[in-house]
C-alpha cells in the first residue's frame, strides 16, 4: 500500500506526535520513511536571510533530522533524509512529486504562529493540494 511515506518536520515538539505516526504506519507498511526538513525564505525581508540564518536552520534540521533517525532505527525503519530551501508547502509538495511519495504525514501545528494566519499554515496548504493522501496529526494537550 505504502512504499514511501514522507514526514515535513520543523524540528518542534508539536511534531512529535506526527514523528511517532510516520514511524508506526512505515514499521506496519515496510514503507521507506522520507523525512524533509525546509529552510524557509523569509518573504518579508529576503536581505535579512544571510549565511548565518541560513545556516542556523539548517543547524536545526540536522539536528531534527537526527532525532527522528535514532527514533526510526529502533523501530528499525529506513529512513531517507532531505534539507531543501523556498517556501515550505511548495518544497514538501515537489519533494513528494519528485520521490514518487505514497503519503504525507504531518503534524497540524508547527512553529507558525501569526503567520498561519495571515498566509495559511502548511498543512492546510499541502492538505488542499497534494495529489497523495495526507494523514494529519493532532499534538496532544499537555
Amino acid at each position: 500500500m505504502y512504499d514511501r511515506i514522507l514526514l515535513p518536520t520543523d524540528g518542534s515538539d508539536a511534531t512529535n506526535p506526527a514523528v511517532e505516526q510516520a514511524i508506526g504506519l512505515a514499521r506496519e507498511t515496510g514503507a521507506e520513511l522520507h523525512v524533509l526538513f525546509v529552510v524557509e525564505d523569509i518573504p518579508y525581508a529576503p536581505e535579512m536571510m544571510d549565511d548565518r540564518v541560513e545556516d542556523q536552520l539548517r543547524e536545526i534540521g540536522e539536528g531534527a533530522i537526527e532525532e527522528i533517525r535514532e527514533r526510526a532505527d529502533e523501530a528499525g525503519v529506513d529512513l531517507v533524509a532531505a534539507i531543501r530551501e523556498g517556501a515550505p508547502h511548495n518544497s514538501i509538495l515537489g519533494y513528494a512529486d519528485e520521490e514518487d511519495i505514497d503519503a504525507i504525514v504531518m503534524g497540524t501545528h508547527g512553529r507558525s504562529g501569526l503567520d498561519r494566519y495571515l498566509l495559511g499554515s502548511v498543512t492546510e496548504r499541502v492538505v488542499r493540494t497534494a495529489d497523495v493522501p495526507v494523514l494529519t496529526v493532532r499534538r496532544s494537550e499537555e
